[in-house]
């Protein structure tokens, strides 16, 4: 499976439409590793509701890891 990776913490302003352009042309055979300085919890009902799961890990301090697939 290939990973695409998005930094949220370098995307100047609001990273959701940013975020959803990324999941909008993710592959069948792809997964979207999310890197964010907290956990993104509202995301997570978005995740939900267009058919993706997440696994969610805390790497640091400041650094929390989403990886996002089709469910």
């Amino acid at each position: 499976m290939a990973d695409r990776r998005l930094d949220a913490r370098e995307i100047d302003g609001e990273p959701f439409g940013r975020i959803v352009g990324e999941l909008e042309t993710l592959g069948e055979t792809e997964r979207l590793v999310l890197v964010n300085s907290f956990e993104p919890e509202p995301l997570y009902g978005v995740l939900d509701r267009r058919g993706f799961e997440h696994e969610t890990e805390q790497v640091a301090e400041n650094e929390w890891r989403v990886v996002i697939e089709h469910a």
